[in-house]
């Protein structure tokens, strides 16, 4: 019997009730951004032409709909030198990823003074001197910690890559809230609207759960879009993989699951959104802002898939319409 040549998409748009709000600033600043990351990484063809569909000038306009355009700019300095950096990282072996790692905390802990020769560095600093500027004390920390988070998930991702080893699925699921990239986006969330929460109210259990649902619905629903460009290059770092293997699932049934599983993390979303405790009249205020970040991001990085060449090429329209995928073939081994 030949394999399932197409699977169908959950319907994640139509369980996402959130509003989608798109920066006044999105298109000077994106276009901007994609110059600053041109000229800072070196690309060439055809990774120019596959950076330039990416258009994570407009995910990250979407997900800050009210940062200033010099914040706006920062944040979209960092998405797309994160999508750069975990493409690169995607080639690189473990002592390549911690080479890396210690480049760019670096010159998060002193971007002014650090050395580097790494392009993925010298774009660090860039971005986060300008971050500095401004960033308070502690989503300054948040950031660095989450970063270096990230980087230790992709190091141990390069290894179960070199060894050809699949996690289960509860071991796949903490590694992927790290490499997912999401949590210094988070950070920035408090960067872009220029508050700094305190410790006791970001280590909060409520407020960590958001941030956890709000992870795992941009992550998990990011494993089910990116998983037919994934298969063809015989990537298993995928949530669908994971589940077909440890479960037995076949495809449309594993990513049924998974879209059961998104719709969750919304409800968890809302659920801990009703049991949110008070600090205070000013700090409810900066807490709301923070949550209606969140929100951002779920809505944002929803539609914004579909808008992108990164996971439908130019058929993303369509596919958002129809739900309908069609499986690439598998490059030679």
């Amino acid at each position: 019997m030949a394999p399932t040549a197409r699977f169908i998409l959950p319907d994640l748009v139509s369980d996402c009730h959130y509003p989608l709000r798109l920066n006044p600033d999105c298109y000077p600043v994106s276009r901007t951004s994609e110059q600053w990351l041109l000229d800072g990484a070196r690309l060439v063809e055809p990774r120019v032409t596959e950076f330039m569909g990416l258009h994570a000038g407009e995910l990250t306009a979407a997900c800050y709909p009210d940062a200033d355009a010099f914040h706006l700019r920062v944040c979209s300095d960092f998405m797309n030198w994160l999508f750069t950096m975990d493409d690169w990282l995607d080639e690189f072996d473990v002592d390549g990823t911690w080479g890396m790692r210690g480049c760019c905390i670096s010159a998060f802990c002193d971007p002014i003074n650090s050395q580097t020769e790494k392009l993925g560095g010298k774009m660090c600093k860039s971005y986060f001197s300008r971050f500095m500027q401004t960033g308070g004390p502690g989503c300054t920390e948040r950031f660095i910690h989450t970063m270096d988070l990230f980087f230790i998930a992709v190091a141990k991702q390069a290894d179960d890559r070199a060894k050809g080893r699949v996690p289960d699925l509860e071991s796949y699921i903490t590694v992927r809230r790290d490499t997912s990239g999401c949590k210094p986006c988070f950070a920035l969330i408090e960067y872009a609207a220029r508050i700094d929460l305190p410790d006791r109210v970001m280590s909060h259990p409520v407020i960590m759960a958001m941030e956890e649902a709000t992870n795992d619905l941009v992550t998990w629903s990011n494993d089910i879009f990116s998983y037919n460009v994934e298969q063809s290059r015989r990537d298993t770092h995928n949530m669908i993989v994971v589940l077909m293997r440890e479960q037995g699932l076949n495809l449309q049934s594993a990513v049924d699951y998974i879209g059961w599983l998104c719709k969750g993390s919304i409800q968890r979303f809302e659920d801990n959104r009703d049991i949110l405790p008070s600090w205070g009249e000013e700090l409810d205020r900066q807490v709301a802002i923070y949550i209606e970040g969140l929100q951002n991001w779920i809505v944002g990085s929803l539609h914004w898939s579909f808008d992108s060449t990164r996971y439908f090429g130019k058929n993303g329209h369509t596919i958002k319409q129809d739900r309908i995928i069609k499986l690439l073939p598998k490059r030679p081994l």
